[in-house]
């Protein structure tokens, strides 16, 4: 089996385990994801099964959309919930307020990544290093935020804000956690997130997201099929070339090739090309050189 898996990762599990459990489920070992989500956020995950797993790197550029419910006046070592409170302070943030911080924290910044994270600092995973009472300095990284829109406000008695539903739309890389955690401190009393939910990453959506268990009722049902998108959907903008009979030898050895070695070269030469052989197969995607004029392979596709 080849191809993409649009699954809702359900709260409690982490994105390796929603990995773990498809191998078992469809007794394949070529498996990986396309984007961690934390144990207690739950939706998207496009999961890359066979062939399809050369794909994860490009799936991982794409960007992401996500809500988020963001507690005002609560701040955390892990920036959520699950983690211990590390101060609690009033808020006199009112909407307007909220809205400026979302805006301030719209286009790129330099964010700085959580300690609970699996980034790793000389080899070591940041989290494992927060585990055992560490904290080590980080540098920011960049990343940019598309959309940074308040959509719903929950009020305290007096009248400032306590909660903030947020829809964000991300590059890769960003940690919405912390995100919320820099719009906190620039309202000036913190903040944690207490929700996380990814609607959107690239192509995918989440009212077409399936469980683990609607995958195991599929599978029971030989329905498998329908819930997996073939690779050759997923490169579908990219434009394609078929091989000329002579020059195929050197497409199967993902060898570097000339223009006038296809049968029609792109006019969207400059971007990733899907190339085919004589008989109709999809080999590989590659990209065009602009400075030696010739296709460099990118992803091979062969068995």
């Amino acid at each position: 089996m080849d191809g993409i898996i649009n699954v809702y990762k359900e709260a409690g599990y982490t994105s390796h385990d929603v990995v773990a459990k498809l191998r078992g489920i469809l007794r394949e070992r070529k498996i990986g994801h396309t984007g961690t989500l934390d144990p207690q956020a739950v939706g998207v995950l496009p999961v890359c099964i066979g062939k399809a797993t050369k794909l994860c790197e490009l799936l991982l550029e794409k960007e992401k959309t996500y809500e988020a419910v963001m507690l005002l006046g609560v701040a955390t070592d892990t920036e959520d919930m699950t983690g211990t409170v590390l101060s609690q302070s009033s808020v006199r943030a009112d909407e307007a307020a909220v809205r400026r911080a979302a805006e301030k924290f719209t286009g790129v910044y330099g964010q700085v990544p959580p300690m609970y994270s699996a980034l790793k600092v000389d080899g070591k995973r940041l989290y494992e290093l927060a585990r055992d009472g560490k904290e080590v300095e980080r540098k920011p990284r960049e990343v940019e935020i598309f959309e940074n829109e308040p959509v719903n406000f929950q009020y305290r008695e007096d009248g400032s804000v306590e909660r903030v539903r947020l829809r964000i739309r991300c590059s890769k890389g960003t940690y919405i956690r912390s995100l919320l955690r820099d719009m906190g401190e620039f309202l000036g009393c913190g903040a944690c997130m207490e929700s996380l939910v990814r609607t959107q990453a690239g192509e995918f959506c989440l009212p077409e997201a399936v469980t683990l268990s609607q995958i195991e009722t599929a599978r029971d049902e030989n329905r498998l099929q329908e819930l997996v998108l073939p690779v050759e959907r997923m490169l579908s903008r990219y434009p394609a070339a078929e091989i000329l009979p002579e020059f195929e030898r050197y497409l199967y050895n993902g060898n570097l090739l000339e223009p006038q070695m296809l049968h029609m070269f792109p006019d969207a030469a400059e971007n990733r090309v899907r190339l085919y052989d004589t008989k109709g197969a999809l080999v590989g995607l590659y990209r065009f050189d602009t400075k030696e004029k010739r296709l460099r392979p990118d992803k091979m596709f062969l068995p």
